[in-house]
């Protein structure tokens, strides 16, 4: 009786709310009238790594709608403080810290988690955070190797998380207008794109033996990989160019970037074939271990090819190009798009569309657009959560464009060309699948979640 009385209250307090709100919500879109009624769901959220992109997503998180930050976690305390002062200064609120992840992990109350750590956290910091019912948003490159893309994904379906890739340039307004432009037959038939990023990187420290930094917890920051005795100056990002344990190279440091614009312009999957040149050519006797220089070139089933250029320590065209970018070729014409903006060509080299305006470049080169771009995918991911919007940057999609950087860095590590196997993914030379893993401290293994 009681039950039937309960049920009779809520069907009529619900009918009642429905009337009163009608003419409102017929008087708004559908998306509009979504968004204010989903505006009450909070939100509550967590940083992972608090190093140099933790400006702009903590800009970007805090600019939402409805989301508290609910823990800054670093293995170093002098990230935490500068990213609590930062927090304060941009809310005049104080949050929870916290230098152990798997502890917010346990967090029932903690809904998604930002991960913007070293590269070879990302795969196990977000299968962790999907299995402890977490939203993910990861920051490129997604993952360290071929396997942890594929468990990533294993994990989405599994626990049916959002988990969205921070390749912000796939959020950006012009990017997007470009490849629709290019779908509608723009520049004819798309056949060939280079992705380029070149920098004036300087000479790295040395690594030498020394006394872990004070407030940095070098077992949690080694994570997933196998232990060592610490080196000057591997925790403050230096850990890119000192081997493999920790970073992905420039390649999974930049190329993640302009590769996935011109695979989504190409509108390509996997490659049959990688053929890589690239080689140490800058203070060569200096502590970077891996490649500063690399052109890749990635041959696709529909007969479409895409070139990586990486200049790491050579700015050579830098001024010209803004530094990076990537280049369409199509049959009726070409493009050039970078984050600032882009260009049409017709066959004949003739400009015939410029959003590259002086105040757009200008803009870039101090990080607006960037900036802009984070914000939106952001914004994109947290609606996602919320209303079930389609995500920009799926984790499904965007470990096809992180398996070219993987690839491309096997290829390098195995001196060979990689002949793929497109439907297994897998490489068809044996020397080389020995990188498509690699080796775990044990007890931080990620396993298969089914």
């Amino acid at each position: 009786m009681k039950k039937n009385r309960r049920n009779f209250i809520k069907k009529t307090l619900l009918s009642s709310l429905a009337l009163s709100s009608y003419s409102f919500a017929n008087s708004l879109s559908a998306k509009s009238y979504r968004k204010i009624i989903g505006s009450n769901d909070r939100i509550k959220i967590a940083f992972q790594g608090l190093g140099r992109r933790i400006p702009g997503l903590l800009s970007a998180a805090i600019s939402q709608q409805n989301i508290e930050v609910t823990y800054l976690c670093d293995v170093m305390d002098d990230q935490i403080a500068k990213a609590s002062k930062r927090f304060f200064d941009l809310t005049g609120d104080q949050t929870k810290s916290e230098k152990n992840i798997h502890k917010i992990f346990e967090d029932k109350d903690v809904d998604a988690i930002i991960i913007a750590t070293p590269d070879h956290w990302h795969a196990y910091g977000a299968c962790k955070a999907m299995e402890s019912g977490k939203h993910v948003y990861l920051e490129k490159p997604c993952s360290h190797n071929m396997k942890e893309s594929e468990l990533l994904v294993s994990y989405q379906k599994y626990f049916n998380k959002v988990v969205q890739m921070g390749n912000q340039q796939r959020s950006s307004p012009h990017t997007i207008e470009l490849i629709n432009k290019i779908k509608q037959g723009a520049v004819g038939k798309t056949y060939k794109a280079t992705a380029f990023y070149h920098s004036n990187r300087p000479r790295v420290p040395n690594q030498v033996f020394v006394p872990v930094p004070k407030g940095l917890d070098w077992n949690l920051f080694q994570g997933p990989a196998v232990r060592r005795e610490y080196t000057f100056n591997t925790w403050d990002y230096n850990w890119r160019w000192y081997g493999w344990d920790y970073g992905t190279g420039e390649a999974g440091n930049n190329a993640t970037h302009e590769l996935d614009i011109a695979r989504w312009a190409l509108n390509v999957d996997y490659p049959n074939h990688v053929d890589v040149y690239a080689g140490k050519y800058h203070f060569v006797d200096d502590g970077w271990t891996m490649y500063d220089t690399m052109e890749a070139k990635f041959k696709f089933d529909n007969g479409k090819a895409i070139t990586w250029d990486g200049q790491s320590r050579n700015a050579f065209e830098k001024s010209k190009e803004g530094g990076r970018g990537t280049k369409i070729w199509g049959s009726e014409g070409s493009a050039f798009v970078n984050r600032a903006g882009y260009q049409l060509y017709n066959l004949k080299d003739e400009l015939m569309f410029d959003s590259l305006s002086l105040e757009n470049k200008n803009r870039y080169l101090s990080g607006g657009n960037i900036s802009n771009m984070t914000n939106l995918h952001m914004k994109n991911f947290f609606e996602s959560i919320r209303f079930g919007e389609k995500l920009t940057s799926p984790i499904s999609d965007a470990v096809i464009s992180q398996s070219l950087v993987h690839y491309a860095n096997i290829s390098y590590r195995s001196n060979q060309s990689l002949s793929i196997d497109t439907n297994s993914k897998k490489i068809k030379n044996k020397k080389a699948m020995k990188f498509w893993s690699r080796d775990y401290e044990k007890g931080w293994e990620i396993k298969n979640p089914n």
